[in-house]
């Protein structure tokens, strides 16, 4: 009988993830992780794992399964928390949840599993998995979860080979109304718990109030800049599967640069590094016939460059360019050469609709150009490329 330890969270998927593979013949272990001990910035007031816990544990007892613990705060803290404190300071806008997996969920979690004596790690993950025989070799596909109001691919971008050849995704074929069903038929304590929200591990935070445990306020200017002075040309329309040089992609690729003389000032803020691109909310500067939204910000002399609604020419453009150190691919056989151009589906967010978009492999990276202009590109987050509903690959947008 194989073994599988399965990444309990005190959710309603992980748990009924836990009953299907107990179903299916496994040999299951639960095992809960604690990653974070403070409170500072989260919005319950209380730490946030500890009602996790607690039905973690009574989703075991009722899966009559072992059940244990385990501390990676000290590490989580290390790889994901400091790495996004440091990155927020740089005025990048990271993605913890995408960290969480690589460096916690499928690292620290799979080697305790395995020390446990697991053949298998499991995650209440919206995903699938495939594997195929290419080459007289085994290539384990990321596929996309059934549900796309659940679908979770994305937030596993970094995995690699020999992390999906050890994972298994019991729940990513079914519905969100499915779980919530086998849960109630089933008994378990989570049928009725609502999805946790805010960072991985973490709960939900004031973003400001959590990011001032490190990094300091101070007091800095709102610029407002006009729609018809952005002359930055990134918002031309480029023909995406042309072979451009790599001057001519840069243009599409690189933001709008801005300077307080290019606008007028609109108000203040607190710290240009609480901000990030796309940004709407907690500017608190109205009087407007249309809503601010950040566009850019400069950490260096503490600016933020905010503009009047979706259509700013400083907040969409057609472009974003991934620096060769920042690329990783899932599926490495499928690895671009440079000057190869390839057509893939991309998203740059969670829950964002796959994109028509074409890659363009050079010496220094991979530039992307899409065939509609996107809304919010951010330094810090994640690209994410689809071959139909399989992902591939991934990289950090500079």
């Amino acid at each position: 009988m194989k073994k599988v330890v399965v990444g309990l969270s005190g959710g309603v998927d992980s748990s009924v993830a836990a009953y299907l593979l107990k179903e299916q013949g496994y040999d299951v272990t639960g095992l809960f992780m604690i990653n974070w001990h403070e409170t500072e910035g989260t919005l319950s007031g209380d730490c946030p794992w500890n009602d996790d816990l607690i039905f973690a544990e009574l989703v075991a007892r009722k899966l009559e399964i072992p059940f244990q613990t385990i501390d990676f705060s000290v590490q989580y803290g290390q790889r994901v928390v400091d790495y996004m404190f440091n990155e927020y300071q740089k005025g990048r806008t990271p993605n913890p949840d995408v960290l969480c997996n690589r460096e916690v969920k499928f690292d620290l979690f799979a080697k305790a599993a395995f020390e446990l004596g697991a053949d298998f790690v499991a995650t209440g993950h919206y995903c699938r998995k495939e594997t195929i025989t290419k080459n007289g070799r085994k290539v384990h596909r990321l596929l996309a979860g059934t549900d796309p109001s659940k679908e979770q691919s994305y937030f596993l971008c970094q995995v690699n080979q020999e992390q999906l050849s050890k994972a298994l995704f019991p729940i990513g074929h079914l519905y969100k109304k499915d779980i919530r069903l086998i849960a109630e038929e089933q008994g378990l304590a989570t049928a009725k718990k609502k999805d946790s929200q805010g960072i991985c591990f973490v709960g939900k935070v004031d973003l400001p109030t959590f990011l001032q445990q490190k990094l300091n306020a101070k007091k800095g200017i709102v610029v407002e800049i006009p729609k018809d002075s952005n002359d930055n040309p990134s918002y031309i329309k480029p023909v995406i599967t042309y072979n451009y040089f790599e001057d001519e992609l840069k243009v599409f690729a690189e933001p709008a640069i801005y300077s307080p003389k290019m606008g007028v000032l609109a108000g203040e803020h607190d710290g240009a590094h609480f901000y990030t691109i796309g940004q709407r909310k907690g500017l608190n500067i109205g009087g407007r016939k249309e809503p601010l939204f950040v566009l850019g910000i400069d950490v260096v002399e503490n600016v933020v460059y905010v503009g009047q609604g979706h259509n700013h020419p400083g907040l969409n453009r057609y472009g974003l360019f991934i620096p060769r150190d920042e690329i990783h691919w899932i599926r490495s056989d499928l690895e671009m050469k440079t000057g190869e151009i390839r057509e893939y589906l991309v998203r740059v967010r969670y829950r964002q609709a796959l994109q028509k978009a074409c890659l363009h492999c050079v010496e220094s990276g991979i530039y992307i150009l899409f065939e509609d202009m996107q809304r919010g590109i951010t330094s810090g987050q994640f690209a994410a490329w689809y071959d139909d509903e399989e992902l591939v690959g991934s990289g950090v947008i500079k």
